[in-house]
């Protein structure tokens, strides 16, 4: 159970206070091409400006070139907190994401998938607060040192997923850590809810961002039973959809049922599936 500092948690988090910051404030970070939405990379600069403490790392899975890095590492600075933040990718894009997302952005274009020493230059004002972790999260080692602000947006399957959770999961500190599961929402990710709700006496729903962003305060550090019971890489079809039926009613005050009825219809249309970008859109989906 929360606390008796959860009502008021609820209540500021349910203001989205972070959505009255001026991308402004966010200085350097802004430049940063990034695929957060305007309302996510607000949510990012105020956890790591205006909400945390310093209790521990800030960890963020899934960094691309570093935009959602940045934000955090920017918001960090500004909050003046020393505690390290430790970014995770493959740090590779397609000819496309180069296409769509960094040239865009002023990027030159270049040759070859490798965008590793791109974050390294657009990190660098940040340089000696940031340490980043090329190659697939699933093999990477944590220390085992508290986590304050878990950022996730790198569960594409459940394998990764459960690698994540068994990983990160048993350094988070009850009520002081809180996860940003970037992808919630997402059709293609329909086990992101159920794992949640199968933990659900760990972790308690503060906030929703658009456009595909739960946020989780830590209520209990998830032990090894807990993390035997949210790994999704096993369950069924059945079990997929009966932990998203779950999800959908603890989250109905968050008005997102009809998210939760894409990611249903997503789930029959792909029987078996485990892998997103597998994923074939449901027949009748005009979302």
């Amino acid at each position: 159970m929360m606390d008796e500092t959860a009502p008021a948690l609820r209540a500021l988090f349910g203001s989205a206070p972070w959505s009255a910051l001026p991308l402004s404030d966010t200085g350097g970070a802004a430049r940063v091409p990034t695929m957060l939405t305007q309302a996510e990379q607000q949510l990012y600069f105020w956890l790591a400006r205006d909400w945390a403490r310093g209790a521990g790392a800030i960890v963020d899975l899934g960094c691309f070139a570093g935009g959602s890095t940045a934000r955090l590492a920017e918001g960090r600075r500004q909050a003046g907190h020393a505690a390290p933040l430790h970014a995770f990718d493959r740090f590779t894009a397609t000819p496309r994401v180069k296409k769509r997302v960094l040239y865009p952005a002023g990027i030159p274009p270049f040759e070859g998938n490798d965008i590793l020493p791109l974050a390294q230059h657009l990190l660098a004002p940040w340089q000696g607060q940031i340490r980043l972790h090329p190659g697939e999260i699933e093999d990477s080692l944590w220390p085992g040192a508290p986590i304050e602000i878990l950022a996730i947006d790198a569960a594409k399957s459940t394998a990764v997923l459960d690698a994540i959770a068994e990983m990160f999961f048993p350094s988070l500190i009850p009520g002081a850590s809180v996860v940003i599961q970037q992808d919630y929402f997402h059709w293609r990710q329909p086990w992101i809810a159920v794992q949640m709700e199968r933990m659900a006496d760990c972790f308690a729903p503060l906030a929703i961002c658009p456009d595909a962003t739960a946020v989780f305060m830590c209520i209990r550090t998830p032990d090894a039973a807990a993390l035997a019971r949210g790994a999704c890489d096993r369950l069924s079809d059945a079990d997929l959809a009966a932990g998203l039926a779950a999800a959908r009613q603890r989250m109905a005050g968050f008005g997102q049922e009809a998210r939760f009825d894409r990611m249903l219809a997503a789930l029959a249309a792909n029987p078996g599936e485990r892998v997103s970008w597998r994923f074939i859109p449901p027949v009748a989906d005009s979302a």
